[in-house]
């Protein structure tokens, strides 16, 4: 019953790290080189406006949701310890919580609280919206890094322990 349940909570893990993959990475690939091709001041209310509206309950509960999915996982991967699915799951559960959340709130929320902290129309927020794309980017290219491969570990743990 337990190794049921922990079959289905990677099966859900799956789904989550997909779903929060392919935001991060149409933010990386399209969204955020979009927004750097118009002027600072526009991108900025963009990207302040983006920030405010994220915040909403469908997004939260997924990219909450599945950590918290990947929290369950950690204690679970115990249970299929003997076989290779255990530690899969645990690398998996690790790099979505290390490399999702961790990177979120190391580096993009700081990155946003400082764009939201500037008007967009001055001379400092162009200055600052120069940084912010290239860090931004880079940083929430590393999350689509990390949430992708965590997404392939459990798939490889689900397939091996099918």
């Amino acid at each position: 019953m337990i190794s049921q349940a922990i079959y289905v909570a990677a099966f859900v893990a799956v789904i989550g790290c997909g779903l929060v993959a392919g935001i991060f990475f149409a933010c990386s690939s399209f969204v955020m080189p979009a927004l750097g091709r118009i002027p600072p001041e526009q991108g900025i209310n963009a990207m302040q406006s983006i920030n405010i509206v994220v915040l909403n309950t469908s997004f939260l509960s997924l990219f909450v949701g599945t950590g918290v999915i990947c929290l369950a996982l950690l204690a679970g991967s115990y249970v299929w310890w003997e076989g290779p699915s255990g530690k899969l799951l645990l690398l998996a559960s690790l790099l979505y919580l290390v490399g999702c959340f961790g990177v979120t709130r190391a580096f993009n929320i700081p990155l946003n609280d400082a764009l939201a902290a500037v008007r967009p129309a001055t001379p400092e927020a162009a200055a600052l919206w120069t940084h912010y794309l290239d860090r931004w980017t880079t940083w929430n290219t590393v999350r689509t890094v990390a949430t992708t491969a965590s997404m392939a570990l459990f798939v490889a743990a689900l397939l091996l322990k099918a």
